[in-house]
């Protein structure tokens, strides 16, 4: 009996240790930052030298993201996707895109969007570009990814709200704290 309820005190405790320690991490109020990219992936399950490139850019950046949010309580989530050769010759500048929390990469970083010839996979056609404070980037370096994502994660983390401590103007007539000019 006394080994019986050593043993269950000695659960209980466990359990609850562990349910502070899930509470603590934060991981009940994780705020998510998605980031999708999306590029031609032809049927050999090929892409362009282009969207490689921004392919390296985008893991690095999201693992730079991933280290620097965690400490505000954001995850990065990733989400790759492929574009058929169909759909990409229907609108080929819709290759090589990325959008953070919802918005084009070109919203968080006042950019544009431009085109310019691509190469092998994507045959003869005009690919995105974006083109930031006048530079023109072919590939999306992992710079902008990061600075867009930070930008963006600043919209998820929500200031606490404050209250005065002072009353109202029109009461501060009548009482007078000693916090108020």
């Amino acid at each position: 009996m006394r080994k019986a309820l050593i043993i269950t005190m000695a659960f209980s405790l466990f359990s609850f240790c562990a349910t502070l320690a899930g509470t603590a991490t934060g991981e009940p109020n994780m705020k998510i930052l998605h980031i999708q990219w999306q590029r031609l992936v032809d049927k050999q399950g090929q892409t362009c030298d282009r969207c490689g490139t921004t392919e390296s850019s985008v893991e690095d950046a999201v693992q730079k993201l991933k280290r620097s949010l965690k400490e505000v309580d954001i995850e990065v989530i990733l989400e790759k996707k492929a574009l058929s050769p169909s759909v990409f010759s229907k609108d080929p500048l819709e290759s090589n895109r990325i959008w953070i929390a919802g918005q084009p990469i070109e919203e968080w970083l006042s950019a544009t969007n431009g085109k310019s010839q691509c190469c092998s996979t994507c045959g003869d056609s005009e690919c995105r570009t974006i083109i930031v404070d006048g530079k023109t980037y072919e590939a999306i370096p992992a710079e902008l990814i990061v600075k867009a994502g930070l930008l963006a994660a600043t919209q998820l983390v929500a200031s606490p709200s404050v209250k005065p401590c002072c009353p109202p103007p029109e009461q501060v007539k009548k009482v007078k704290p000693p916090c108020c000019p």
